[in-house]
């Protein structure tokens, strides 16, 4: 997959092809009408569903349940979209034309043709080849579609929209990373999460590991506010503005149709998920979900943060800033989950310190042979002995032990991570979009849900198997100081890897190499 970072290389070729030939430009915005998230649900199923969930002694707190398998979140999305009477808000950094993504740009045309009101909210930066199915769905009465932060060419490939728009590159840089799904003003999906195949077991080649979070009670509120923080923001254009519509409204429909296709067959869900609940479509037909309930609250970055000219002006107040102050509060252990893990001075000096006063720090991140982010893996690999040296405990994915996850039959395709989660002690948990990263700290923005609940922190510890992170590499280092990756065996033992395993000398040279031109910053 090309990403902002892997396209840092071509930069200044595109800046010279932009000086030569001239880029592309954005029409001059009009702001559109704000728009709001509904408050007069609660006659909606949803939310009486909600409530008939909600016991006595936990008003006032968040209903929430942990979807770690991919297909149980995607039919959660699904039953959603199609139990939704007023409302469906989407967030979403990409949105794919995959069977995935189809599957759910079909039940939001579906939504809107009950009436349901749909805001679709996309990041511009993937959507290359997709003007034609945003604009096409916009045609749908009840629907709007807008663009975050879009790019001025339209035209072309990813690389040709990237190459067009490189006089601005200082502002397309910046991107809405942000991941979130709300029916009603009453349940929520939010977590890890894109849209498209491999985020939810579909994939034939690679699939990730992954987690969102489903809410009902005050928490899904909170999303809301963010959703319309975002929504109404400066930085956020309706597509009509930005590609307008070449077809009358009925053609446009009839054309959206065409794209999407035909509906797909029922997705098929096991009876039972890892954590032995049954799929959110089943529960939401006999009117109870089956959640725990806790004290949770929403980080989200300012949709400004892009604009802010100091990097340390967009770290402060951002969810990052409160990420690192979470673990500073740490009594005795931290586990970050983090598929691209750059800690940088600043996390290198918090989190050493919380190793320095005795705190049990476990990393889990990708390896260079899992993943999708060469370059992000090498900035990784500029911390890694010194984190071994202080006592970090680190695991790397091994791509092709993902079926010792129990999150899925993985069976001949990659696994990747892609989870976003930090556990404090033993009581504390966040889940959210965020990486440990520059990237995440000062260019991106992000949200996540904090939850306060020993239930919800020990409900998550059972998707880690009693002997360990089975589906990574165990880092250490060997008596010379080199670094050695442990994989383990079925008999309980280890195969010890001297060299970085799953790769070779030619691919490890050309990544050095492409990292001399990005700044760890970019990363």
């Amino acid at each position: 997959m090309t990403t902002p970072r892997s396209l840092l290389l071509a930069c200044l070729l595109a800046w010279c092809v932009a000086w030569l030939t001239g880029c592309a430009v954005l029409p001059a915005r009009q702001a559109p009408p704000p728009t709001h998230a509904l408050t007069e649900v609660g006659a909606t199923q949803l939310a009486r569903v909600a409530a008939a969930s909600t016991p006595a002694q936990a008003m006032g707190k968040s209903g929430l349940r942990m979807l770690p398998e991919g297909p149980f979140s995607l039919d959660a999305r699904l039953a959603l979209a199609a139990s939704a009477e007023k409302s469906l808000d989407l967030q979403y950094y990409q949105l794919q034309s995959d069977s995935v993504g189809f599957r759910l740009l079909r039940a939001l045309r579906d939504a809107a043709a009950r009436g349901v009101r749909v805001r679709l909210l996309v990041d511009d930066f993937y959507t290359a080849g997709q003007d034609e199915l945003f604009g096409t769905l916009a045609a749908h009465p009840n629907v709007e579609v807008r663009l975050f932060n879009p790019l001025p060419e339209r035209k072309g490939s990813f690389v040709g929209r990237f190459i067009g728009s490189a006089s601005v590159f200082s502002r397309i840089n910046h991107r809405m990373h942000n991941k979130l799904f709300i029916a009603d003003n009453s349940m929520s999906v939010a977590g890890g999460r894109n849209i498209g195949d491999e985020y939810f077991m579909q994939s034939e080649t690679a699939n990730f590991i992954d987690a969102d979070v489903l809410a009902t009670g005050p928490v899904v509120r909170e999303q809301s506010a963010a959703f319309d923080l975002y929504w109404n923001s400066a930085h956020v254009w309706p597509i009509e503005q930005v590609v307008p519509p070449l077809l009358a409204p009925e053609e446009a429909r009839r054309r959206f149709d065409a794209i999407v296709g035909p509906e797909a067959p029922p997705l098929e869900v096991r009876p039972h998920d890892v954590l032995g609940k049954t799929p959110v479509h089943r529960q939401l037909a006999e009117g109870r979900l089956d959640l725990m309930f806790a004290k949770a609250s929403v980080l989200v970055d300012d949709p400004d943060k892009i604009t802010r000219l100091d990097a340390d002006a967009r770290l402060a107040g951002s969810v990052t800033q409160h990420v690192l102050d979470l673990m500073d509060s740490a009594r005795s252990q931290l586990l970050i989950i983090s598929p691209y893990f750059i800690p940088g001075r600043l996390g290198m000096q918090r989190l050493g310190r919380a190793v320095g006063n005795g705190i049990r720090v476990t990393i889990y991140t990708n390896s260079l042979s899992s993943t999708d982010e060469p370059l992000v893996y090498l900035g990784y690999a500029r911390y890694r002995d010194d984190l071994l040296k202080l006592g970090f405990e680190l695991y790397e994915v091994a791509p092709h032990r993902g079926n010792t996850t129990h999150l899925g039959a993985f069976g001949t395709s990659i696994s990747r991570l892609h989870a976003k989660i930090s556990v404090v002690d033993d009581d504390r948990i966040f889940v959210g979009s965020m990486n440990l990263d520059s990237r995440s700290a000062r260019i991106n923005t992000e949200i996540g849900l904090v939850v306060e609940s020993a239930e919800v922190v020990r409900e998550f510890r059972r998707l880690i198997p009693a002997r360990g992170f089975q589906s990574a590499y165990r880092l250490r280092l060997s008596d010379s100081g080199r670094v050695e990756w442990l994989e383990p065996r079925e008999d309980g033992g280890f195969t010890v890897h001297h060299d970085n395993p799953g790769t070779n000398w030619i691919a490890e040279l050309w990544n050095w190499f492409s990292s001399l031109f990005v700044g760890e910053e970019q990363l």
